[in-house]
């Protein structure tokens, strides 16, 4: 994170906070999690905004110390999200701030409270991820109009987040010489700044390669860097640009799935899956920490198996 994001982010969050111990509070934990631990400009974002509501509320109750803070007082803020039409998901992601936010506090001596030990978030049935078809994908692949500049990066850019099932913000901070084409894998640097080496196929590689020789020149201004993928400014991509792009070829390719750049990454994991690959070679591609996480691709591709089972067993009906 940069010092000018970094400075947006701990302001916003602060100017909701009155109390001076509260703002000392925040303001260490922010710089804690960011420093410290690595976490994303997103996830530090996530923390100030549950952070400041979170303190917020409690200061409208006159609580003024993380020692004066009490079980009850934080179910009923819980029972408030919910009543403001919170999601579960949603609550739970707010509680886990919170309960982090609070062992923080404990084990950095500036409480000796600890209030949320026997607060459990609800219980949420885990939705799965909408996956494109391989026939849905084939279209959208082939929407960007590669005789034009835009159209070729574009094209390119696409072609990339499916062979190689990057995050979006991976994927705008990708930069040439992460391109290790000679050997047929880029460099991604994901959650927490982990690097690991992601497989990328001679079809993707064709039009990455057709991009930084015929437009990204052409895009190049003072300031650019080494990022790969610019826009029409010169600058790097932002993650809502991205996400207009793939809305706009799945549109285009009459997709009626909500979709979003995640979606590419969805159906890279599930389309490996269902060609044979094993769970852990998956994993290590996704960059996830947890091979839990992964598992969830598991159950989509048994939806497929149970949907052909359907179609094509005589005694399925």
């Amino acid at each position: 994170m940069s010092q000018v994001d970094e400075k947006y982010v701990f302001d916003r969050a602060l100017l909701k906070i009155k109390n001076n111990n509260w703002r000392r509070f925040l303001t260490h934990f922010l710089r804690s999690v960011e420093i410290e631990k690595g976490y994303s400009k997103n996830t530090v974002e996530s923390y100030s905004i549950d952070l400041a509501r979170y303190i917020s509320f409690l200061e409208d109750r006159g609580i003024e110390h993380p020692d004066r803070v009490s079980e009850e007082l934080i179910r009923e803020y819980i029972h408030a999200l919910g009543m403001a039409g919170l999601s579960p998901s949603s609550i739970s992601r707010n509680i886990a701030s919170i309960r982090t936010f609070h062992k923080f506090l404990l084990l950095e001596s500036y409480s000796k409270n600890y209030p949320v030990e026997n607060i459990e978030s609800p219980k949420t049935r885990r939705k799965l991820p909408e996956v494109l078809s391989i026939d849905e994908v084939s279209s959208l692949l082939e929407q960007p109009d590669v005789s034009t500049p835009i159209g070729l990066r574009d094209k390119a850019l696409l072609e990339l987040m499916y062979a190689t099932g990057v995050r979006v913000s991976e994927l705008i901070n990708l930069r040439q010489i992460d391109l290790l084409f000679d050997m047929e894998i880029i460099r991604v640097f994901g959650k927490g700044s982990k690097e690991r080496l992601v497989p990328i196929g001679k079809v993707a590689i064709k039009w990455v390669r057709e991009y930084q020789l015929k437009v990204r020149p052409k895009l190049v201004k003072i300031g650019s860097g080494d990022f790969l993928f610019l826009s029409r400014l010169g600058r790097k991509l932002t993650r809502m640009s991205v996400y207009k792009i793939v809305k706009k070829y799945a549109s285009m390719a009459g997709i009626k799935k909500e979709i979003h750049p995640h979606t590419l990454r969805h159906s890279f994991a599930t389309h490996l899956l269902e060609g044979g690959s094993d769970l852990r070679s998956v994993q290590e591609m996704l960059g996830h920490a947890s091979i839990t996480t992964t598992q969830i691709y598991t159950h989509i591709s048994n939806e497929t198996l149970k949907e052909i089972y359907r179609l094509y067993h005589p005694r399925a009906i």
